[in-house]
């Protein structure tokens, strides 16, 4: 169970954890306060593990430990929850940097840990359960370099449900509405995030957005967040009947909103989909540039 420091994984692995499974979390810091959290709730069962998705030699030391650990028995379930986002911003906006650092926690990351511990899944004819996001199936304002990576994840989960059918093994996708879970909800960590962008943007494009649209976005954003959801539980439930239930679903929508979101999705135009999408999340104001030509053309 990859991500445990805080939010769903947390709640998994202690959830699991009462259930009686025993249970691999893998955590970014060994001494965060998540991690001393689940030593202290969590029964010896546990075995907290160090994981950094971006480092194939962190990934490659949690699949020896896991190996050694479940050669005989094999593996019964990976849960692949760690994800990462610090960027609310249009894509033009976003660093290509941020989109590389999505790509290799949400996307690459996972599908190393994933690829790494099939072996042992297979001889278990296990289940794999991945969580996602509809970011990766919608086209969310200022969520670009997130969705993008969560799109990828959810492609090659699909693959491998297909792939792996001959094996017995039964892959799930988790997509969760807005959850209150690690810095998501933090205002002091997205306007440090704020900052660390306006500051490095070229100074041609700063102009042409201007610095109050960056502001408005990240508003709006620590707004929205306001109403997300602190009982996990629905996540975490939908989590475990994909690991335990006889016929798990390919996809699971835990969270309020989704059902007319994806309907929306799924049957009306283009035009409805993005104004709903604005009026849900993030509606930017329109960029400095528009605006003076706008106000010029007024003036003639």
């Amino acid at each position: 169970l990859s991500g445990c420091d805080s939010g769903f994984g947390q709640a998994t692995a202690r959830h699991l954890d009462i259930m009686g499974f025993r249970v691999f979390a893998s955590v970014l810091d060994l001494q965060s306060p998540g991690a001393q959290e689940l030593r202290r709730s969590c029964s010896p069962r546990l075995t907290l593990l160090q994981m950094d998705l971006t480092k194939t030699e962190d990934i490659q030391r949690v699949l020896q430990h896991i190996q050694a650990h479940t050669n005989s028995t094999g593996l019964w379930g990976l849960v692949n929850n760690a994800g990462f986002n610090d960027t609310i911003a249009d894509a033009e906006l976003s660093p290509l940097s941020k989109f590389r650092t999505c790509m290799e926690v949400n996307f690459f990351g996972s599908l190393e840990l994933t690829k790494g511990l099939l072996p042992l899944l297979r001889s278990a004819s296990g289940r794999i359960v991945t969580v996602s996001s509809p970011a990766g199936d919608m086209p969310f304002p200022c969520l670009a370099a997130y969705g993008a990576s969560k799109a990828a994840l959810s492609l090659v989960m699909d693959t491998f449900r297909s792939e792996l059918q001959p094996w017995g093994i039964k892959v799930s996708l988790i997509l969760p509405g807005y959850y209150k879970t690690g810095t998501t909800c933090d205002p002091a960590f997205w306007n440090l995030q704020k900052q660390q962008l306006l500051a490095s943007l070229p100074q041609e494009l700063l102009q042409d957005y201007g610095q109050d649209y960056v502001e408005e976005i990240n508003q709006q954003f620590i707004q929205f967040m306001k109403v997300a959801v602190e009982d996990l539980s629905a996540v975490v439930n939908s989590i475990t009947d994909g690991l335990l239930a006889a016929n798990p679903a390919v996809r699971y929508y835990p969270g309020q909103g989704l059902g007319i979101m994806y309907f929306i999705h799924r049957y009306l135009p283009y035009f409805v989909r993005d104004l709903f999408l604005k009026g849900f999340f993030i509606n930017p104001k329109l960029p400095r540039a528009l605006r003076r030509e706008h106000h010029n053309d007024v003036k003639k």
